[in-house]
């Protein structure tokens, strides 16, 4: 991210504030979560078109999300913008990667080398986002020292090991059903934090762990609903 050296003991404050935001304030609810991922890549899209300055109004017709909703988002983690001026992209998109804790790279491990786990391996995008696939594992012994995505896939057996190097704190699982739950349990006790689970498995971990499922065959149930009326058109 660029930063104005003539913002920097600005931008220090503003990320003390909101440290302290985040943590003392009620909970953010998830939604808000998921726009502030949303703002964040279309600001880096805007910073790529040289775009300096946006306003509400403008966040509104790219993206869908009413201005008010956007300005309501922010107001969880302090002031933003300037009134009849708007929002520095470069600023704003700044602040929002350090609420999501992504101003710096995240390693992450991938545990399961299936052709989804292999995809996510392989994917290049993930690095524009400060995520980095430090490790990935399989329980499959045919597959286990193969190079894959440009790793070398490593034993799932020795994940707890492997992690106490790495640090990664999110992991994706990409393992079928019946392994799921062990492996997320292995996975915690690796240090892992926050899982995306694609898994068609409703994990039980404790309640400090965070999980988000990934279900394509609900998302696809969702679409398929609202062709429901195309019939009679």
């Amino acid at each position: 991210m660029v930063v104005f050296i003539g913002d920097r003991l600005t931008a220090a404050c503003d990320a003390d504030q909101e440290s302290h935001l985040v943590n003392s304030s009620p909970k953010v609810p998830i939604p808000t979560l998921e726009r502030l991922a949303t703002y964040l890549r279309y600001l880096i899209d805007l910073e790529a078109s040289q775009v300096e300055t946006i306003s509400s109004t403008d966040v509104e017709k790219q993206t869908g999300i009413n201005a008010a909703q956007f300005r309501k988002d922010l107001s969880y983690f302090g002031e933003f913008g300037k009134p009849g001026v708007g929002y520095n992209v470069v600023e704003l998109q700044t602040r929002i990667a350090r609420i999501l804790k992504i101003d710096q790279m995240q390693p992450i491990i991938v545990i399961g080398a299936g052709n989804l786990g292999s995809a996510l391996i392989g994917y290049p995008g993930l690095r524009d986002h400060k995520f980095h696939i430090a490790a990935a594992f399989d329980s499959d012994p045919a597959k286990v020292g193969r190079l894959q995505g440009g790793l070398i896939l490593r034993d799932e057996a020795h994940l707890r090991q492997a992690n106490a190097e790495i640090g990664a704190r999110i992991a994706i699982l990409c393992v079928p059903a019946g392994a799921a739950q062990a492996v997320a349990s292995e996975a915690i006790s690796a240090g892992v934090r926050v899982i995306l689970n694609f898994a068609p498995l409703i994990l039980k971990v404790p309640e400090r762990i965070v999980v988000r499922n990934v279900s394509f065959l609900q998302e696809l149930a969702v679409l398929s609903y609202h062709l429901s009326g195309d019939a009679h058109k």
